[in-house]
C-alpha cells in the first residue's frame, strides 16, 4: 500500500506496545492486593487530594474513567477499606470519597515497591532524553485530543 504512512504506523505501534507492556507490569504488581491500575491510580489521586478526599466526578476527569467505572472503582476501594464514601458537609448532594488510615498505609507500603520498575523503564535514557520524550508525548497527546474533539462519530 504505497500511501501507508509507515513511519507513523511504526511509531503508533511502538507507543501502543510500550504502553501495554507498562500497564501489564503495573497490574502484575497490584494483582496480589486485589487491585488494578485504575483502582490504584484513583486511590493515589484521593491520597494526593486536599484533605485526602475527592468527588467521583472530579476523579472521573482526572482518571479518564466514565461514571460507571468510577462507581466500580469506588466500590472496590470501599470494600478494601481504603476509602469511605460520604455526603459532603458543604453540599449534601455531593458524594465524597475520603482516604482512610488503612488506605494511606497501603499507599505508603506499595508505592515505593513500584519505584524500581518505573526507574528501570527509563534507565538507559539521559535526563535530556527524558525531558524530550515527555515533551514529545505531550504533543502527541494534544494531537490525539484534537482529533477526538473534532470527531463527529459517537
Amino acid at each position: 500500500m504505497p500511501e501507508l504512512p509507515v513511519r507513523e504506523v511504526v511509531l503508533l505501534r511502538l507507543l501502543l506496545s510500550t504502553g501495554t507492556a507498562a500497564l501489564e507490569e503495573v497490574e502484575r504488581c497490584l494483582k496480589p492486593y486485589g487491585m488494578n491500575d485504575s483502582d490504584f491510580r484513583t486511590l493515589m489521586m484521593i491520597y494526593c487530594s486536599p484533605g485526602g478526599r475527592a468527588s467521583p466526578g472530579e476523579l472521573c476527569d482526572a482518571a479518564q474513567q466514565g461514571p460507571t467505572n468510577m462507581t466500580r472503582i469506588a466500590n472496590v476501594l470501599v470494600k478494601l477499606g481504603f476509602v469511605t464514601r460520604s455526603t459532603s458537609a458543604e453540599d449534601r448532594r455531593r458524594v465524597e470519597l475520603s482516604i482512610t488510615p488503612s488506605g494511606r498505609k497501603f499507599a505508603r507500603k506499595v508505592l515505593p515497591g513500584l519505584f524500581p520498575r518505573v526507574l528501570g523503564a527509563f534507565a538507559n535514557l539521559t535526563a535530556t532524553e527524558k525531558k524530550t520524550l515527555a515533551h514529545l508525548l505531550r504533543r502527541v497527546a494534544a494531537n490525539i485530543d484534537n482529533l477526538t474533539a473534532s470527531d463527529p462519530r459517537p
